[in-house]
This record gives C-alpha cells, sequence and structure tokens, in this order.
C-alpha cells in the first residue's frame, strides 16, 4: 500500500487581497468617540490570545445575519487568519418575524492555523431575539458566551417561541457567559442626530454587533466602513447612518464594564503557501474556474441558466463578465436553459448549464441528446436537500445516483467533485478539460455547503493553469472506397475516443445531428442493431478510458485497520475528524474522491487493503452502494440528511464505537 497525502483541495483561501509572507497583526481600533483607523491600538482592558475561535451571529431574516458574518469574514481574511464560514438561513424571502422557522445564521471558525471545517460548536453566540437563542442554544458548550439584545425579550416575542419566562432570569442559561446587551436601543440613541425614523435607526443593530464583536476580537474597521459607504453611496444618509452603529458598537466594547476582556487570534501566516490571497465563496470560485477554462481554452463561455437555490449566485457572476467574452441567457425554464446551451456547444462555444436537484430532472433527456451528440457541456448541479423542492437553502449529497444514471437508455457521464469552497476553482477547469478532451457532457457536483461557505482561496499564476485549446475540424478526415475526401464526424480520435468538433458554416463539413442513433464513422441514421451496439459500447468505454489521476491515501503509519472514503463537501469534516482521532492515538486513513465516474483506476486496489471501510456522505449511502457494487467490498455507510454538514467530533465518535482502532 502507498503512503501519501491527500491533495490538498483547497488551492488556497479567503476576501480582501492580502500577500501572506507580509501579513502582519496590526489592526484598526477605535477609541471613544470614533475609530482611530489604522492605530495600532493600546487596550486598557484585559487583552487574552487564543488559537481560534467560532462566533455564530443569528436572528431573523431580516435581521441582516448573513452580511453582519460576511462583514466580520472579510476583515478576518485581511488580517490573514484562515477561516471557514457556514451561513444557514430560511427558504423563504421573508420568513415570519420572531418564529423558530424564521431564524437566520452565520457561522465563523478562524483561527491562527489551518483548519477545516466552520466548527462543530460556538464559541460565542449573538442572539438577536428569542427565537435565535432558542434555536441555537443547543448547540453551545458549557462557558460559551452568549450576547443577548435585551431589547427584544418582551413576553410576547418570549411566548412566540414558547418561553414561558425569560430565560435570562430564570437561572436556565448558568452554564453560559451571557452578555446582555440593549442592542436595538443603544442603536437608535447613537442614531438619534441622524435624522432617521425609529424604525430605519432600528434596522442597524446589525452594525452595531458588528462594531462590537469586532473590538473584541480586533477586527480591522476600515474595509467595513467602507463597504457601507459603498453599498449605500445613493443613500448617504443610510450609509453614515450604520458607519454610526458600527463605531457605536465598537465603543460599547470599549467602553463598558461587562466585556473586560478582549480577544486577539494571530494571523495564520504558517497555514499558507506564498502568494496573494482573497475570501472567496464556492459558487464565486466556480465562476471564476468557468470563466478561466474558456480562456484557457480560447473559446467563448456561453451559460444558459433558469434561476435556482442555490445555483443562482453562478449566474448572477457570469452575468458582469462580458469584457472576458462571456454569454449568459436567463431562460424560461431548466428545459430551455440546457437546449440553449447545448446549441451554444454545436456552436464551438464552452457550453454550461447551472442548476440543483429539481432542474437536473427537468435537464435529463437533453443531457441524454448531449451524450449521444457527442458534444461538450458542463452540467454545473449545486446539490440541495430534497426530494421535490425539498430544503432550498439547506445542503445534501443525493444527487449522484441522479448524476450517474437519471437518463434513459445508457447514456454515460463523467463526474466532477470539488471538496471546499477553494477548491470549486479547480474542479470547474477539470470539468471543462475533460468535456473539451472527450467531447462529453459533464456533471460538476457541488452542493449548497460548498457554494455558500467560503475560506482564503490563492490566486493562482496565469501559468500555473492548463492549456485547454482544442482543434476544430477544418476539412475531410476520411478517403471514401472510391478515393473522394469526405467528413465523417463520428471518426474517432484513436487515444480519447472523441469525435471531431465542427463549427456550423465551415464549408464541406456539413452533418446530422439528432438524437436518434448514428452510425458509426458517417454519422447517418441507424437502426442497425450491431451499430447500435457498437455505439452504445463506444460510449461507455470513451467515458471509462478518461484519464484521472490515481488517488493518494492519507495513511502515515501505513497500518490503519480503518479508511474513511469520502466526496465533495465532506472533506474537511472528516479529515478534521482524522486529525482528532489521531491526536488521541488512533490510527484512521483518508482517501478523498474527486472523479466519481470514472472512479480512479487504483481505488480498487487501496480499498482492498484495508480491514474497514467507512463512508461518510450527507445521503443515504449513494457512494457506498457504487463502491460496493464494482468493487465487492464491505464498505460501510454512515450518513446524515439533516440539511447541515457533518460535525467533526460526531464522526470521530462514531469511528471509535463502530472500530477497533
Amino acid at each position: 500500500m502507498t503512503t501519501a497525502t491527500t491533495p490538498p483541495p483547497r488551492s488556497g483561501r479567503a476576501a480582501s487581497e492580502v500577500a501572506v509572507p507580509d501579513v502582519t497583526s496590526q489592526v484598526s481600533s477605535p477609541a471613544v468617540g470614533q475609530p482611530l483607523l489604522g492605530e495600532q491600538r493600546k487596550p486598557a482592558k484585559e487583552v487574552q490570545r487564543l488559537d481560534r475561535v467560532i462566533i455564530r451571529f443569528a436572528g431573523d431574516s431580516g435581521d441582516g445575519m448573513q452580511l453582519t458574518g460576511d462583514r466580520f469574514t472579510s476583515e478576518t481574511a485581511s488580517f490573514g487568519n484562515d477561516l471557514s464560514t457556514l451561513p444557514n438561513f430560511p427558504a423563504e424571502i421573508r420568513a415570519p418575524a420572531g418564529t423558530l422557522p424564521g431564524v437566520s445564521s452565520f457561522q465563523l471558525h478562524f483561527a491562527d492555523h489551518d483548519i477545516l471545517t466552520p466548527g462543530d460548536a460556538p464559541n460565542v453566540l449573538v442572539a438577536m431575539n428569542p427565537a435565535a437563542l432558542k434555536a441555537n442554544i443547543a448547540d453551545l458548550p458549557r462557558g460559551a458566551e452568549i450576547i443577548v439584545n435585551t431589547d427584544e425579550f418582551t413576553k410576547r416575542a418570549m411566548a412566540k417561541v414558547g418561553y414561558a419566562a425569560s430565560p435570562l432570569e430564570d437561572g436556565s442559561l448558568e452554564a453560559y457567559a451571557i452578555h446582555p446587551v440593549p442592542l436595538t436601543s443603544l442603536t437608535v440613541e447613537a442614531l438619534k442626530d441622524s435624522g432617521l425614523a425609529r424604525k430605519d435607526a432600528e434596522r442597524a443593530k446589525n452594525m452595531f454587533a458588528l462594531g462590537l464583536l469586532s473590538w473584541m476580537y480586533h477586527r480591522p474597521t476600515e474595509g467595513t466602513e467602507k463597504f457601507l459607504r459603498k453599498k449605500f453611496a445613493t443613500k448617504p444618509d443610510i450609509a453614515e447612518a450604520n458607519v454610526a452603529a458600527f463605531r457605536a458598537g465598537w465603543n460599547f466594547g470599549e467602553t463598558t464594564e461587562d466585556f473586560a476582556v478582549s480577544y486577539e487570534i494571530a494571523p495564520a501566516s504558517a497555514a499558507f503557501p506564498a502568494g496573494t490571497y482573497r475570501n472567496i465563496s464556492g459558487n464565486l470560485a466556480l465562476s471564476y474556474g468557468l470563466v478561466a477554462a474558456s480562456k484557457q481554452a480560447d473559446l467563448p463561455l456561453y451559460l444558459g441558466s433558469y434561476p435556482i437555490t442555490p445555483a443562482s449566485d453562478i449566474l448572477h457572476e457570469l452575468s458582469k463578465h462580458k469584457n472576458f467574452g462571456v454569454r449568459t441567457f436567463q431562460a424560461e425554464d431548466e428545459i430551455a436553459a440546457i437546449g440553449a446551451a447545448l446549441g451554444a456547444a454545436f456552436g464551438g462555444a464552452l457550453a454550461v448549464t447551472t442548476t440543483s436537484g429539481p432542474g437536473v430532472a427537468l435537464k435529463s433527456e437533453t443531457i441524454g441528446l448531449a451524450v449521444s451528440l457527442e458534444l461538450p457541456l458542463l452540467v454545473v448541479a449545486i446539490q440541495r436537500g430534497g426530494p421535490s423542492t425539498g430544503l432550498p437553502t439547506k445542503t445534501e449529497q443525493a444527487d449522484l445516483l441522479q448524476a450517474m444514471y437519471g437518463r434513459n437508455g445508457e447514456a454515460p457521464v463523467p463526474i466532477v467533485a470539488p471538496a471546499t469552497a477553494a477548491d470549486c476553482f479547480d474542479a470547474a477547469i477539470e470539468a471543462a478539460r475533460i468535456a473539451l478532451t472527450y467531447r462529453t457532457p459533464v456533471f460538476l457536483l457541488s452542493d449548497g455547503y460548498l457554494a455558500n461557505g467560503s475560506e482564503p482561496w490563492r490566486i493562482p499564476d496565469i501559468d500555473e493553469l492548463p492549456d485547454l485549446r482544442v482543434q476544430f475540424a477544418t476539412g475531410p478526415n476520411h478517403t471514401l472506397d472510391n478515393g473522394d475526401e469526405a467528413f465523417w464526424p463520428y471518426k474517432r480520435d484513436p487515444q480519447t475516443l472523441a469525435r471531431p468538433w465542427a463549427v456550423p458554416g465551415t464549408p464541406g463539413l456539413e452533418h446530422r445531428i439528432g438524437g436518434i442513433e448514428k452510425q458509426d464513422g458517417t454519422g447517418n441514421i441507424s437502426y442497425d442493431p450491431a451499430n447500435h451496439d457498437f455505439m452504445v459500447r463506444t460510449r461507455q468505454a470513451k467515458i471509462d478510458g478518461i484519464a484521472v489521476p490515481d488517488v493518494t491515501v492519507d495513511d502515515p503509519s501505513d497500518e490503519s485497520p480503518v479508511l474513511l472514503i469520502g466526496w465533495g463537501s465532506t472533506y474537511g469534516p472528516i479529515a478534521a475528524a482524522i486529525r482528532r482521532l489521531r491526536a488521541q492515538g488512533h490510527q484512521v486513513a483518508q482517501v478523498h474522491l474527486r472523479h466519481l465516474n470514472p472512479l480512479p483506476a487504483n481505488l480498487g486496489d487501496i480499498l482492498g487493503g484495508y480491514r474497514h471501510v467507512l463512508v461518510p456522505e450527507m445521503n443515504l449511502g449513494q457512494l457506498a452502494h457504487l463502491l460496493r457494487a464494482k468493487y465487492l467490498v464491505d464498505a460501510q455507510s454512515y450518513t446524515q440528511v439533516t440539511g447541515l454538514p457533518f460535525k467533526s467530533e460526531q464522526l470521530a465518535d462514531h469511528v471509535k464505537e463502530t472500530f477497533d482502532v
């Protein structure tokens, strides 16, 4: 058995760009009155150094928790910490205020060293109302800090979520460090001279909370102020009100007696190779990867898409990049979207369609047509909870078998899955390489956890990217028995089995297309049984023959009895669980799959070398099913379909309880 390091899926990590070798720990710090941006903080209060912290902002979906978390994340990235985030919000545009289903949260894990997940349990919870407290309290460990907006703990608000008495007064929170802060009234008081109505002033309370947390953890402030002024450039009074609330929150932390300690988490300089980094979400990284692939292929990028959560951000982002030759088409439905994309592929573009599980079902016939036409097409599926419309804003990995088999007839399609948010960039380029080289549709399977989560990403140099240029057919490629030259649209490359790609309008290269079976070579319509058998087997052989790298094993001891194998976004939780287990003296190995069809050639030998194989998945065991069927190994499933990613501690405990490690 070979021992190697599992390839780090994170090609880098996360927002304001920062050259890692130059990262310093200097932070901006406002004194009473207004922030003194750019000056070194001289704290009068105690400062404690931590190696990491997990913060969760929680409130109504209208309280701006996603914006608050995003801004804290951006400043944390610019400071140089490693980080990972988990946004979690309702599917409704405006869920019922003050109710448990209406709670929106944003969790951020940041550290002075390399981290892999958004964290299992928050060290700090910011609860903007009773619903936010009740929905999240079970996740907190003893001793966690809770910052509570006491203004919202009215009898009516508490009764709405089932509190008979105030949890702030009945002793039920004695296990935690409670910080009661009247966030709403403090915000209104800070903005009393702004000219805003009280209701409008109250909406800035999330910026007050952001300022307070920024003080507690010595986050930079200048970037947030610039962001607010830019975001509300057309409403300068709103911009200045948010800035004032943000500064008031910082000053409150500086002056109040309730917060006697602030915390420092040093930059994670040692965790990053040298380079320039920015914060990036999975969908943004995927969008950039598609643009990069089109430039490396010297082909225009065409996106045919219909908006669907959680894939819509790719459509939004790519629509901004017309300067790179990107064309985006928002179709009237999923079927029209993929039809337009396939037409663009026929016309010589790098064609993409984006969707989620329900959209994949609608696109299935056209994906089968793309298999028959043997044209390059990227089908980007951002998985979410199902079935049907299911859980639109929650994550799941339950579309693997749909991607594998969800078409009529024998219609094999390659499948590529990114492992982290940053890895979505590289996975998009890899999917494009396969599609262009082998003339086939390719599934790129991400999920809601990767799509919305973020981490630092090292911006690659152009010369690090692969050359994806293709040669279009330009003339005849076959000599007939009578000596005439002809173009055969299904005459294949002997190495890749790919057929030639002929751009419409090229003189002499006219050929038939359509879904009815083709004759080998000529592409003419054929109902011949032997020809159909040959074409079906040839299309399968083309996919089976795709060159994918051998998978590597992370097994330092080379004697581990248990192998954990995962795919997609389970990489972080599995790797974090293995870190826990090894720190406790247990021997456990890990393999992570990027290519799911075809599987790496050496995978069977690796699986056969371990006494136990465990497959953690956010479904009911789909990869385990494929591995058992193909390799006849006793791969055991460990599954979860809660709409949330695995917790590493939970996974580590399962391994210890189930196997003798």
